[in-house]
C-alpha cells in the first residue's frame, strides 16, 4: 500500500506548496512531512512503516547529501570564509551541548548538542538558488555556514561513537578522512578532457555515462562509509564534492544537463520518500503523550534560533545590514535532516528516549516552516522569490 500511496503524496506536494505560493512560500517538504504524518500509523494508518520503503529512505537522504556537496562552490567559500563558518559551528556545538546537559545529562547531551548545531543546506541550497543569491556575499555566507553546519555534525556524531566503542573506530573514521581527501585529490589531478567528451557523448543516448559515473560514486563513498561502520551521509556529502570536481571544467551546458538528470532522480523520486517516510515514522504519540517532550519542542526551536543565530553572525560579510544578519541567523537555523539522522543514531544507541527524539524532529520540521521563509522575507527578497528561477525545470524546490 505505501509503494503506491508514497508516490500519490509525492505528487499532491508540490500542488500544495504551488497552490499556496501567492500567499507565502513555504518548502515543500513541509508539506511532505505533513503528509507523510498524517498518512501514516500517528494518524489514518493508510502507510506503515516496511524495509522496502526504508531503503528508499535512505538511498532518498543520501542522495540529498549528494546534492548538496555538489552544489557547494569550495574555491568561493574556502579560507576565511569557512573557518569562520567552522568556528561559529564549534561554538554553537558548546552551546548545544549546555542546552543537553540541562535537559539530558550523560550521552543524550552531546546528541542534542550536534542536533542544535546542525544547517540544513540541502533544504538552503534550492531557496538560494531560486532567490538567486548564491553567487551573492550573502549567498556565499550561508553556503560556508550550511557546508559547516551539514559536514561537522556528521563528524562529530561518528567521533563521538568512535570514542564510545574502542580506539579502533577511531583509526577506522582517520582512514575514511583519508580515502576521502585522497579521492578528492584524484578528482583535482586526473585529466577532466576524456571524461567531458564520453559524457557529452552520451548525454541523448541509453547509455548516460554522466548519470551512471554519479550512481558510482555514490555507491562507492556512501558503501565506504557502511563497510567502515560510518554514517553512509558521509560518503553521499563527499561523493558530491568529488563529482563537483570532475565536472567543474566540463563545458557548462554538458554540466547542467547532467546535473538536471541527477536532480530528477534525486528531487523527483528518492528525496521525496525521505521526507515523507520521515513523517509517516514519526513517533507524535511520543511527542504528544509526554508533557516533558511538548515542552522541549518551543525550547528546542528557540534554542535553534539561538544558537545558530548568534554563530552565523561570525560569518556575515563585511557590512552586512541588520536586515541581513537577522535573514543569516534564521536561516543558519533551518535543520532538519542533519536533526533526524542524529536523533535516530541516538535512539538506536540508547542516548536518548524517543520523546526528545520526537522533540527535536518536531523542531526540526518547525525550522523548516518558518525559518527560510521569514528569512527572506526579513531580507525583503519577496518579488525576487516570486520570479521564476534561471532553471526552471529543477525540481528541488526544498
Amino acid at each position: 500500500m505505501g509503494l503506491v500511496l508514497i508516490p500519490l503524496l509525492a505528487v499532491a506536494a508540490p500542488l500544495l506548496a504551488r497552490g499556496i505560493r501567492p500567499v507565502v512560500r513555504v518548502p515543500i517538504i513541509v508539506f511532505e512531512l505533513v503528509l507523510g504524518i498524517v498518512a501514516g500509523p500517528a494518524v489514518l494508518g493508510w502507510i506503515e512503516p516496511t524495509d522496502v520503503l526504508d531503503k528508499l529512505s535512505d538511498f532518498g537522504l543520501a542522495m540529498l547529501f549528494f546534492v548538496a556537496g555538489s552544489e557547494i562552490d569550495f574555491r568561493a567559500v574556502s579560507g576565511r570564509p569557512l573557518a569562520r563558518a567552522s568556528l561559529g559551528w564549534l561554538v554553537g556545538a558548546v552551546l548545544g551541548i549546555g542546552v543537553g546537559l540541562l535537559l539530558a545529562p550523560g550521552e543524550g547531551m552531546v546528541v542534542i548538542g550536534i542536533a542544535l548545531s546542525s544547517t540544513a543546506l540541502g533544504t538552503l541550497m534550492p531557496v538560494l538558488r531560486d532567490a538567486r543569491e548564491l553567487d551573492t556575499p550573502f549567498g556565499r555566507a550561508v553556503t560556508a555556514i550550511g557546508a559547516a553546519g551539514e559536514f561537522l555534525p556528521l563528524i562529530a556524531i561518528s567521533v563521538f561513537l568512535s570514542t564510545r566503542t574502542t580506539p579502533i573506530a577511531a583509526a577506522v573514521l582517520l582512514a575514511f578522512v583519508a580515502l576521502a581527501a585522497l579521492a578528492v585529490l584524484v578528482a583535482r589531478r586526473m585529466p577532466h578532457g576524456p571524461l567531458h567528451a564520453f559524457v557529452r557523448l552520451t548525454l541523448h543516448t541509453s547509455e548516460q555515462f554522466g548519470v551512471r559515473v554519479v550512481m558510482m560514486l555514490v555507491a562507492a563513498l556512501v558503501g565506504l562509509s557502511v563497510l567502515l561502520d560510518l554514517d553512509m551521509l558521509l560518503g553521499a556529502f563527499v561523493a558530491g564534492a568529488v563529482w563537483r570536481i570532475l565536472m567543474a571544467r566540463a563545458p557548462r551546458r554538458d554540466a547542467d544537463a547532467v546535473e538536471s538528470k541527477v536532480e530528477a532522480i534525486a528531487f523527483g523520486l528518492l528525496v521525496p520518500i525521505f521526507f515523507l517516510y520521515t513523517g509517516v515514522t514519526f513517533d507524535l504519540g511520543a511527542l504528544l503523550s509526554s508533557q516533558t517532550a511538548l515542552l522541549m519542542l518551543p525550547l528546542f526551536l528557540v534554542a535553534l534560533l539561538a544558537i545558530r543565530g548568534s554563530a552565523a553572525q561570525l560569518s556575515a560579510p563585511s557590512g552586512a545590514s541588520l536586515r541581513d544578519r537577522t535573514a543569516l541567523a534564521l536561516l543558519a537555523a533551518t535543520g532538519l535532516p542533519i536533526i533526524v539522522a542524529v536523533t535516530a543514531i541516538g535512539v538506536d544507541h540508547d542516548m536518548i528516549d524517543s520523546g526528545i527524539a520526537a522533540a527535536l524532529v518536531g523542531a526540526g520540521m518547525l525550522s523548516v516552516l518558518v525559518f527560510p521563509v521569514a528569512g527572506m522575507i526579513v531580507r525583503g527578497d519577496r518579488d525576487r522569490l516570486a520570479a521564476p528561477s534561471v532553471r526552471t525545470a529543477t525540481p528541488g524546490e526544498l
